[in-house]
């Protein structure tokens, strides 16, 4: 049986859509998770090569998400949904973390975040392509507006040259847009977590004899940073967030749960100070006021 709005799931349990107010805090919960990742990612590229981490991530991410699934007898999911799921995969599971981790060897974790920046408007774009959505006027242009605002500041930390870490990260944003438009949808016909846990497992063929081939060749130096940095990016960002990220977008809708993200790129410089030490200008605090106002607009816009 496909769950809808309210349905009993496989297990026997009965599955309800969560409140727009619930949801919202999760898709917040799921922003919070990602935006941990790049520099847990830096700290795992202190110890593993950019294959290695990204292969092992998605392997140890898949193991945790078959162990639910069998734990709670998860049938297999449906023909009609395992496109999307591949969808997923490749946006999501191997597409984006592959991409932003190549990127990170030579990008800093604030120019990196310009890719998160841009993010959120990109999302909307392919969800009012792909599922017909048509958000208001001024849900755009706050949108447009919060999209503007942290690619300036991004940019501005940066010292605004591009390098060509930056093919990485376009090419990652629109994979990561794709991944998270399709999981929204089948969210909506499956429980969040289901969705990443699925195509999670759909890579474990690919990703362990990638994880061996990657560690055969790439020198691995474990440190507290590196082993910390992969058990995050592999449990907290690689599932965890993305179990609460779907559930969110499936009860408050794609383009308003993309929008949230608008805070990520500023929440990642906030870890960059106290994971990396890196250093902010004035400019945050004034950027982030402009961010929380587009938020709230995009909020209260109706689609």
């Amino acid at each position: 049986m496909r769950v809808q709005s309210s349905a009993t799931a496989p297990t026997g349990i009965a599955v309800h859509a969560p409140s727009k107010s619930f949801g919202t805090l999760q898709a917040a919960l799921g922003v919070a998770a990602f935006s941990l990742t790049f520099p847990a990612t830096a700290w795992g590229l202190e110890g593993f090569g950019p294959w290695s981490l990204v292969a092992v991530r998605s392997v140890l991410a898949a193991l945790i998400a078959a162990g639910c699934l069998a734990a709670l007898r998860v049938p297999m999911p449906s023909r009609r949904d395992r496109p999307g799921l591949a969808v997923v995969a490749l946006g999501v599971v191997v597409g984006f973390p592959l991409l932003t981790t190549l990127a990170l060897r030579t990008s800093t974790t604030a120019h990196a975040a310009v890719v998160v920046g841009l993010l959120p408007l990109t999302t909307a774009l392919l969800s009012a392509l792909r599922m017909g959505t048509r958000p208001s006027r001024t849900f755009w242009t706050a949108a447009l507006a919060g999209a503007a605002a942290v690619v300036a500041f991004t940019v501005q930390q940066s010292g605004g040259a591009l390098t060509t870490a930056d093919l990485y990260l376009f090419a990652a944003l629109l994979v990561c847009a794709a991944g998270y438009t399709e999981g929204g949808r089948l969210a909506r016909v499956m429980p969040g977590w289901q969705v990443i846990a699925w195509a999670l497992v759909l890579c474990l063929p690919i990703g362990v004899p990638a994880a061996v081939l990657a560690l055969s060749y790439e020198p691995v130096h474990l440190t507290a940073h590196s082993v910390a940095g992969l058990l995050w990016v592999a449990a907290g960002s690689q599932f965890l967030g993305l179990v609460v990220w779907y559930r969110g977008m499936a009860a408050i809708g794609i383009p308003k749960a993309s929008q949230l993200q608008l805070a990520q790129p500023l929440l990642t410089l906030v870890w960059s100070v106290l994971l990396l030490g890196e250093h902010l200008t004035v400019a945050a605090p004034l950027t982030a006021a402009a961010v929380l106002v587009c938020i709230a607009v995009t909020q209260r816009a109706r689609g």
